[in-house]
């Protein structure tokens, strides 16, 4: 079958190091971006700060995770119709997507800006951590309909196999945001001293501006038709396939929520190490979405234009070099925990306890390409529902297991229940990749 896809002819380790390394890249300048954040707070505003800030990823989490599945099932379709040879119809699943996007960020961001009281007082974090975390998630909010927008333009690069220009864009933003942060938290060259809510406001004003450049550049190339508005009939497809994602995500963070409520009983410091642990791992985690994305985006190719086992071989080498990183990060974690807290926080108490965390999940670091890659993968063949309910229900696990060994270990047990599951969902993807029932899917 011919095709006028970009993923479907060359050879797949050079195809798949020149799609996922600007990929990768993106998503390591994301990380960076927050792991900045964490800094500025960590250094400035102190345990309480970054317990704040940590403790607001959990329900950023919870948002973001309903415009990946979003994102997901546009690089899916979008994919699909690019490896058929039809950019055409890639182009109105792109513009359907990114209207229903910001549509949903409106209703989501309104939902969740009014709510913000009840979710730290669900977590029973201490007064002082609330306080600090109500005004940075509050102020996320208001900005999130440009957060879901930028995720479709992102994916609509993306299911093209362009892994390049969403990263020219990203990387001036994240440039942009580096020098806010500061000026905006510290009230730095005349700006006004917004603490820790001065950390979202940078980051939605630059990533506002990603969005409205890559709106402009995908209009340009004829990669986003919105004149005929958004089609029921392609959001439908969309949420199909991108929707379980998007419940897995939701419910992994819900249950971070949960788990915050077990590890606050042990006080700021545990709390600090669980987000700071998070966010140290987080470097490792957005080198497999950059690569599961990439993955995404060649086997919906290839399963456009019928083949198949081309596909399958795609999802294996992704993995293999995703490994590669993995392998690093987990001997860093052995070797140099307290290293990497520091990179943080002074405090010696979050230290200890976050070096304890690294080491206890290093293991499981290995595993973690597995999971995210060829989660991607699965999605980008549109077989979303079975990784779902394996994902869901190990990482539900994590709930009372931590709860049960929390009583015998304290925070150890909390930080091998997550180590234990996390390495059980690596080897549940491999499994269902294995056993090839997404190679029938259609789209």
């Amino acid at each position: 079958m011919k095709s006028g896809g970009a993923l479907v002819d060359d050879a797949l380790p050079r195809l798949i190091r020149r799609v996922a390394i600007p990929a990768v890249a993106s998503n390591l300048l994301m990380t960076l971006f927050a792991s900045m954040d964490a800094y500025w707070v960590g250094t400035r505003i102190g345990p309480q700060g970054l317990a704040a800030v940590s403790t607001s990823m959990f329900w950023v989490w919870t948002v973001v995770s309903l415009a990946e599945g979003v994102a997901l099932g546009l690089t899916a379709l979008a994919a699909r119709r690019h490896g058929e040879g039809n950019p055409g119809a890639a182009a109105r699943s792109a513009g359907s997507a990114v209207l229903f996007a910001v549509a949903l960020g409106v209703v989501v961001g309104l939902a969740g800006a009014s709510g913000v009281d009840a979710m730290f007082a669900f977590m029973q974090v201490p007064s002082e951590v609330a306080d600090l975390a109500r005004a940075y998630l509050r102020t996320y909010f208001v900005g999130l309909p440009l957060i879901y927008g930028y995720f479709c333009v992102d994916a609509t690069f993306r299911a093209s196999g362009d892994t390049r220009t969403p990263l020219v864009i990203l990387s001036l933003s994240v440039v942009c945001t580096l020098l806010l942060d500061p000026v905006l938290i510290l009230g730095l060259a005349g700006a006004p001293k917004l603490g820790i809510a001065g950390a979202a406001v940078a980051l939605l004003a630059t990533r506002g501006a990603a969005f409205a450049i890559g709106l402009l550049l995908l209009r340009r190339r004829g990669m986003l038709d919105l004149h005929l508005g958004a089609q029921w009939d392609v959001i439908r497809r969309v949420l199909r396939i991108g929707l379980p994602t998007a419940m897995t995500g939701v419910i992994f963070s819900l249950i971070y929520v949960g788990l915050t409520r077990t590890t606050t009983q042990f006080g700021t410091p545990a709390l600090a190490a669980l987000g700071l642990g998070h966010r140290i791992e987080s470097w490792l985690y957005m080198i497999g979405v950059g690569f599961g994305a990439s993955a995404a985006a060649i086997v919906g190719q290839n399963m456009g234009a019928g083949q198949i086992q081309r596909a399958e071989r795609a999802g294996w080498i992704t993995v293999g070099f995703a490994m590669i990183p993995a392998a690093a990060m987990a001997i860093v974690s052995l070797v140099l925990p307290e290293t990497l807290a520091r990179v943080f926080t002074n405090d010696p108490t979050v230290v200890a306890e976050t070096a304890r965390y690294l080491r206890i999940n290093a293991l499981s670091q290995l595993l973690l390409p597995a999971e995210i890659v060829l989660e991607g993968a699965l999605g980008g063949a549109g077989h979303t529902v079975p990784p779902m309910l394996t994902s869901t229900a190990l990482t539900a696990l994590r709930i009372p297991l931590a709860s049960w060994w929390a009583t015998i270990w304290g925070p150890v047990g909390i930080w091998w229940a997550i180590s234990i599951t996390a390495a059980g969902r690596g080897i549940a993807m491999m499994l269902l990749w294995r056993q090839g029932r997404w190679k029938y899917k259609s789209v």
